[in-house]
């Protein structure tokens, strides 16, 4: 495995759920200040991941996230990064909700397992900038 860039976000973000019909949150996708939002429908929800103060009112929300990004773009034809980052972070006890967007990769991991998460993951031979809350 190639050593990677990653970078823990500021702020507290947030996993959420609708229901399978509901709307897309008005403005959600228009945030301007460049946080990470993801809103994924399956027959069954509306998930989003976002800043913990953008999750809409009605929904269930598991909030206490910090974001983990993988520096990138990264190629379509690199294999194994979710991977070896997982086992890392499953060999120390870190829990993560993973992501994939075009450019990269992301993992949240509960804010009270980061420091524990950074280790691991600097363990691994990981280059890991950790910006303020």
């Amino acid at each position: 495995m190639r050593r990677l860039a990653i970078d823990v976000r500021p702020g507290e973000y947030a996993v959420a759920r609708l229901g399978a019909a509901a709307p897309v949150p008005a403005g959600l996708l228009d945030r301007s200040d460049g946080a990470f939002v993801s809103v994924t429908r399956t027959g069954d929800e509306l998930s989003v991941v976002c800043p913990a103060d953008a999750v809409p009112e009605s929904a269930q929300a598991e909030r206490g996230w910090r974001l983990l990004t993988v520096r990138g773009p990264l190629a379509f034809t690199l294999t194994g990064i979710v991977a070896a980052l997982s086992s890392e972070l499953a060999a120390a006890g870190v829990a993560l909700f993973g992501m994939s967007t075009f450019d990269t990769d992301h993992l949240l991991v509960k804010e009270a397992d980061v420091e524990r998460a950074v280790g691991a993951l600097r363990s691994g031979g990981h280059e890991v900038h950790v910006s303020d809350v």
